[in-house]
């Protein structure tokens, strides 16, 4: 090209726009589902995009996934058997394999291809977990996996990509599928699901999920952390019947960390996890405020 530099352009919403220098494009291609590429930008080093929009950079992939996967895990007593929708890319399933209680991980992602692009050119984010022996991966619709298995989970991760018209993804953040979900859980079971943008740029979105959860569970903690790569504030969030993740103290959590886990997490410990689900007023106020619950009939789209 002309240019000195080819452009990333990442729209994060109608009216905003951001450019992220590309240095070299590694692959580029089409699934039955997406379009998939894996760059390596200026910005954030090799990154993972789908659909034109950063899913996943190795400067801060960490922090994504330590907040999706820990808080759950953690809140549960000794989670042996997981649940992941989505997470192609391999992180989600490598953080969960970290817990040493994980006696079964299944995994299913409706695109495969993401998966193998995914083993081959983003080795530092699966860490071969795929073949690990506790994994079961399975290339199917999330939703009706769960409709036809009879397994009940301690835990179960939504690492979904955002609910986009037309997308793969839009019925899996509806309060049908949530009803489900909550079927699937074993007595004392935790959801975590990431949703949205938590502040300005999007956060109808991530107000509805938590709303819809809440419609469907009568513990649910919204919570946050800062991901660069995604602009925003990233929003996240906790449900369950029993378990409240909030009823954990640092030292409680630093314990469990400390017995439990493989290696330490880059970004979580009991004191960040107390402050992830801590919201300054106005977007408190916002949450509060949310009535939408998301149906299939009335899905929630975002940009």
């Amino acid at each position: 090209m002309a240019e000195r530099y080819r452009w990333l352009h990442d729209a994060i919403s109608p009216d905003l726009i951001e450019l992220h220098s590309i240095k070299e494009v590694i692959y580029s291609g089409r699934t039955k589902f997406q379009a998939v590429d894996v760059m390596r930008t200026g910005s954030y080093g090799l990154c993972l995009v789908l659909d034109g929009k950063i899913q996943s950079s190795e400067a801060d992939e960490f922090v994504y996934h330590d907040a999706l996967v820990h808080p759950a895990m953690i809140t549960h007593p000794n989670p042996e058997t997981v649940f992941i929708a989505g997470g192609g890319e391999g992180a989600t399933l490598r953080e969960v394999l970290v817990h040493r209680t994980v006696k079964k991980a299944i995994m299913v992602d409706i695109d495969q291809e993401v998966v193998e692009i995914s083993r081959r050119y983003l080795p530092a984010w699966h860490r071969n977990s795929f073949d690990d022996p506790r994994t079961e991966l399975h290339f199917a619709d999330a939703r009706k996996h769960l409709q036809h298995t009879k397994e009940r989970f301690d835990v179960v991760v939504l690492d979904l990509p955002d609910p986009l018209e037309g997308g793969p993804a839009y019925l899996l953040f509806t309060q049908e599928f949530y009803r489900l979900v909550s079927d699937r859980l074993a007595p004392g079971g935790v959801v975590t699901v990431q949703a949205g943008a938590a502040s300005w740029t999007n956060y109808q979105t991530f107000a509805a999920v938590n709303n819809t959860l809440k419609a469907v569970f009568p513990i649910v903690r919204a919570s946050q952390v800062h991901i660069p790569s995604f602009t925003d504030p990233w929003g996240f969030a906790c449900a369950s019947h029993q378990l409240d993740p909030l009823s954990l103290s640092r030292e409680e959590i630093d314990g469990r960390l400390a017995a439990r886990l493989s290696r330490k997490p880059r970004s979580y410990d009991g004191e960040s996890h107390q402050a992830m689900f801590v919201f300054p007023r106005h977007i408190r106020q916002r949450l509060a405020a949310t009535r939408r619950v998301i149906s299939d009939r009335k899905p929630v789209y975002t940009y």
